[in-house]
């Protein structure tokens, strides 16, 4: 089984919008020093959607930011494609990713898609690890 330092070394992180991609870091950050964690943070578009795909990029964008700061280097791509849990699957494997990381952040865009299929998706099919980090919800 791989250690949690080697699932957090190059994950592909699925975010929703700027305030999951906040979230998502500091969880991330909690569990993995940022100069050995290379992610691949990804926000996929369902379609063709001008206004979803500037919305990701947002949330990439905010992903970036923090990650600079802390020095940690972050890829970052807007994926399109459906089913959405089939697109990022497909991304960690071209990727080689060591996990899918995302979190369990109640309230959320991300988490509310990820309640249902998505996650159940991700689950019974990745080969690649999918690990769920929790959120301080204080």
């Amino acid at each position: 089984m791989p250690s949690r330092d080697h699932l957090l070394r190059t994950p592909v992180v699925p975010i929703a919008d700027a305030e999951d991609a906040a979230a998502t870091y500091e969880a991330l950050v909690a569990h993995t020093d940022p100069a050995d964690c290379r992610p691949l943070v990804v926000h996929v578009v369902g379609g063709e959607a001008d206004d979803e795909t500037r919305r990701g990029r947002e949330a990439l964008a905010r992903f970036e930011s923090l990650a600079d700061a802390d020095g940690m280097t972050a890829d970052t791509e807007v994926c399109c494609g459906e089913p959405i849990a089939e697109t990022i699957i497909e991304t960690a494997e071209s990727a080689n990713a060591s996990a899918i990381v995302f979190c369990s952040r109640g309230g959320s865009a991300w988490f509310d898609l990820l309640a249902g299929g998505v996650r159940t998706s991700l689950l019974a099919k990745s080969e690649t690890p999918v690990v769920m980090l929790p959120v301080d919800e204080a």
